[in-house]
């Protein structure tokens, strides 16, 4: 089977761009498939119309295609997120609109799996744009001007996507440790001494994926988990809930650890880095924290010491997240400190909120044979917590 980059937009809008790119991709050698989502159009020369795509919504193309701008762009999404799901020849995807037509492409592109190249052009990619990107390795790119006809700022931009696009579908990636199963680890600048003396220990025998656990990082762990593309996670990095709990700027939601329970991966986790809430500069922190114990990390990212009383209320809701969890779980307190800064002579040092934390844990976890809270006199990043991390690693690895 010959496979093929599919080039999506709107064809009433962009035909223009969109041929553009097809052209490009053609000339280096690669099969494109245009594909036309436009809502108000009839697809023209398109290889695949946009009646077509829309047949894919639960509800059918009468769905799509409505007077209302907003529910059809809505629903064309959904229509062309379950469409990319059915093809077998795509090898690649490259995008391209505006807000509406980013809305409607990034869904798909999410669904795919990560090492799928997408390359989504987009008037909105210079600003923020996680909503877009989620948990996958989607690539935006600004499209500089709108994305509306041909001309010496879009021919270079559209031209670099689609050469992109064509030098990651015709080129293959060297396999590195595909022989190693993949595991799943999390990591924060405060715990990277603990995550790097535990995939030195590991590397041998794992492809150690780490994760920056900003939100997306936790998010995109767990969509592997969901995906079977990882054997075991060492959760050792769950700062991410204190930003959900204390509108803090790295949230992963309210899904966090719902994987673990959904697959029954195996699991050693830690509360490293649950000292902490994560803001902007100084001068965008919530007015209503003020007062609070505040560490500047870096001029970008503040952080703020969380509370015995919030430590309470986090380690209630691990507790009650990990009690869902049926494969094996070991959970591991470090009494000594849950980061770098929480440690003795250091800024968020706070034994009392680290006690509300273990206690709140161990009230709440309905401990068995397969699920473990196990206390350590050690910092997080103490080497005696590393070598108990990594032995309780393997051990619910040997356990699954």
């Amino acid at each position: 089977m010959v496979r093929k980059a599919y080039v999506v937009g709107t064809c009433d809008t962009k035909g223009a761009e969109l041929r553009y790119a097809c052209g490009l991709l053609r000339a280096a050698g690669v099969e494109p498939v245009l594909v036309d989502i436009g809502t108000r159009s009839d697809g023209g020369d398109a290889d695949i119309r946009a009646a077509d795509v829309a047949a894919h919504h639960p509800e059918g193309p009468d769905a799509v295609f409505v007077n209302d701008r907003g529910q059809a762009v809505a629903a064309m999404a959904e229509a062309l997120r379950r469409f990319i799901g059915t093809r077998t020849d795509l090898a690649g995807i490259l995008g391209m609109g505006g807000s509406g037509g980013t809305a409607m492409i990034a869904p798909a592109m999410r669904e795919l799996a990560v090492g799928v190249p997408k390359v989504l052009v987009s008037t909105i990619a210079s600003g923020n744009v996680a909503p877009y990107v989620g948990p996958s390795d989607l690539t935006m790119m600004p499209s500089v001007t709108d994305v509306a006809g041909i001309n010496r700022i879009s021919r270079q931009v559209l031209g670099n996507a689609a050469n992109a696009l064509a030098g990651m579908v015709s080129h293959r990636i060297p396999e590195g440790n595909a022989d190693k199963p993949a595991i799943g680890l999390s990591m924060f600048g405060v715990t990277t001494d603990c995550v790097n003396q535990v995939t030195g220990m590991l590397e041998d025998d794992y492809d150690c994926l780490v994760f920056h656990a900003t939100g997306t990082g936790g998010q995109s762990m767990e969509k592997l988990a969901d995906s079977g593309m990882i054997a075991g996670v060492l959760d050792i990095t769950t700062t991410e809930i204190c930003d959900l709990f204390m509108d803090g700027v790295f949230s992963a939601g309210e899904g966090r650890l719902d994987a673990i329970a959904r697959t029954g991966i195996p699991y050693v986790g830690s509360c490293g880095a649950l000292d902490m809430v994560n803001f902007g500069a100084p001068d965008t922190v919530p007015e209503k924290w003020q007062g609070r114990t505040f560490y500047e990390h870096n001029p970008q990212v503040t952080l703020m010491r969380t509370t015995p009383e919030e430590n309470e209320r986090m380690g209630r809701w691990i507790g009650e997240k990990l009690n869902r969890c049926n494969g094996p779980v070991r959970f591991l307190l470090p009494e000594g400190g849950v980061s770098l800064i929480d440690a003795p002579g250091q800024p968020f040092h706070d034994p009392e909120a680290d006690a509300a934390l273990f206690r709140a844990l161990e009230e709440t976890v309905q401990q068995t044979d397969d699920r473990r809270l196990i206390r350590l006199p050690n910092n997080i990043n103490d080497p005696e917590f590393a070598r108990a991390l990594v032995e309780q690693f393997r051990a619910v690895m040997a356990a699954a």
